[in-house]
């Protein structure tokens, strides 16, 4: 149900304020997406009257106004709750800790009528309602004298920065069970390097999948701002829905600005995805290549247009934590004027759930979108990948079959009593640099394209480089959790084309001296 009077309170009040920052001294207009985020938290009632949400998640990009907001929302509760409430401006570390409490004040000191009533504490950073003995204070995680607590209100700003769960533990577990309408507010930006195990990135997954309604938690609000990650990041439209205050409290001349340094510089586009918008990226990592070169390289074709032609098959076989990664990969032949590839992957389907929850990677809607498969059992069964091998043996001209050599002789065996030819890569330097340096040769030229799809891409970001003195270059993965299968199965597959001279490649580009000689022994 939906309580239009309670929704309109907050509304108004909050636009009976004046505004601080770049618009202090102006009256607080709320956007379209402000209004409705508090017509929704405020307005949407359970049966008996209360609040139907216990927690407001808001992602959003910086500089969209997010502080002023909820520094708005809490002198909301600071004035007009019940007497003792307890507000906690929360984060991890003071300085940030005290950016809302530091633009409440503002508000307050424009605000003749809250001199009688409120009282700023500044050396404690602390605002108490002088009538009602509500007070506003600032926690952060550097801080652990936390127990006993009893919030009404709980605000947490840059959850994603939280360098522990402690905080968020201690401030949501059994806290506030004596208040009739609790509310925990979640303002964050995206991480800049998920671990994938932190609590920004916990709550975030979490999140997301209440919004995309995979899970059912009628309790949580969840409104997210940001740029899918197949999005074209230079799209002018793509950075509006990403940031719904674009030109009013953000420049669209700056935001071009920022877009112009991230096409020249990986660096500068990271930065870009994550400030601006919003997307989940490694800050602290250096990739092999770019994920905006993967999303310049999707192909305007689909797999039934290969059907017939030569290819070769990458493997990159598994044990038990890995995916099973394959590529088909097309030379230019008759009918083809530039390079091919499509993906397949595996995963033990009964340790799928549990990886999902526990590296908070989405396996399990790939496995639905038909993007990755998963095989019965705690090991990938090799006798689907098999089965997979041999009937696309019968849709393409398979070449070969290019794997590494791990778990790969049983597999190879039956495969080569199928009638075809398997070889085996060897997972070194020498064998994977030329490979690589081909593919981001092929790739920045245009010449090679790819089926659009989201394991492949997520392994993709997830490859860093090994470099030797030489400058020869190896694939290695950015974590524990990011897998990289799928590219090295494309690294196989293009080792044994380059090899073969399939379009006449002159290896000696990649490599010199007696590097070559040892190259394919």
């Amino acid at each position: 149900m939906h309580d239009k009077r309670k929704a309109l309170d907050i509304i108004e009040f909050v636009q009976m304020l004046k505004a601080v920052d770049d618009f202090y001294g102006q009256p607080f207009q709320l956007l379209d997406w402000q209004y409705q985020v508090l017509w929704d938290v405020y307005g949407t009632v359970k049966g008996d009257g209360y609040r139907q949400y216990r927690y407001a998640y808001l992602e959003i990009p910086k500089k969209n106004g997010k502080t002023s907001l909820v520094a708005a929302i809490a002198l909301y509760h600071l004035l007009c709750d019940g007497p003792g409430g307890q507000i906690y401006c929360c984060a991890a570390d003071r300085g940030q800790a005290e950016l809302v409490y530091k633009a409440a004040s503002g508000m307050i000191e424009q605000e003749p009528e809250f001199e009688g009533i409120l009282k700023v504490l500044d050396s404690r950073k602390e605002i108490k309602n002088k009538q009602t003995g509500t007070i506003l204070k600032v926690l952060s995680a550097e801080a652990y004298t936390k127990h006993g607590l009893n919030p009404s209100v709980v605000i947490f700003d840059e959850l994603h920065a939280q360098p522990n769960r402690d905080l968020w533990d201690v401030m949501t577990f059994g806290a506030g069970a004596a208040r009739k309408e609790p509310l925990w507010w979640v303002i964050t930006t995206a991480g800049d390097d998920p671990d994938r195990k932190s609590i920004g990135w916990e709550i975030h997954e979490m999140a997301r999948r209440i919004a995309d309604g995979e899970i059912t938690d009628p309790t949580w609000y969840v409104k997210i701002y940001s740029a899918p990650e197949d999005a074209d990041i230079f799209d002018e439209d793509v950075w509006h829905k990403a940031n719904p205050s674009l030109g009013h409290t953000i420049n669209i001349e700056a935001v071009r600005q920022e877009a112009l340094a991230a096409r020249n510089s990986e660096s500068a586009e990271r930065l870009f995805r994550w400030l601006r918008l919003n997307q989940w990226v490694s800050l602290k990592s250096i990739g092999w290549l770019p994920l905006t070169l993967w999303d310049a390289t999707v192909g305007d074709w689909t797999p039934a247009d290969l059907v017939g032609k030569s290819c070769y098959i990458g493997l990159d076989l598994s044990s038990t934590t890995d995916l099973t990664g394959e590529c088909l990969l097309f030379p230019p032949q008759e009918g083809l004027d530039g390079w091919r590839a499509i993906f397949e992957a595996w995963i033990p389907e009964d340790s799928m759930k549990e990886r999902v929850k526990r590296d908070k990677v989405p396996y399990d809607r790939w496995v639905k979108q038909k993007f990755l498969h998963a095989t019965p059992g705690n090991v990938v069964d090799y006798e689907f990948v098999e089965a997979r091998i041999l009937a696309q043996s019968k849709q393409y001209n398979v070449i070969e079959v290019d794997t590494d050599p791990w778990n790969s002789r049983m597999l190879t065996q039956r495969l080569m009593k199928n009638g075809i030819e398997v070889v085996e890569i060897k997972q070194d330097i020498a064998h994977m640099s030329p490979a690589m340096k081909e593919i981001e040769r092929l790739a920045k030229t245009g010449q090679l394209t790819h089926e659009a799809n989201p394991v492949a891409r997520w392994c993709w970001g997830n490859v860093t480089v090994a470099v030797d003195g030489n400058g020869n270059i190896k694939p290695m993965k950015n974590k524990s959790i990011g897998k990289i299968d799928l590219m090295v199965a494309m690294i196989n597959a293009m080792a044994r084309a380059m090899l073969l001279n399939q379009n006449k490649i002159d290896v000696s580009r990649y490599a010199s001296g007696d590097f070559l000689d040892k190259l394919w022994s």
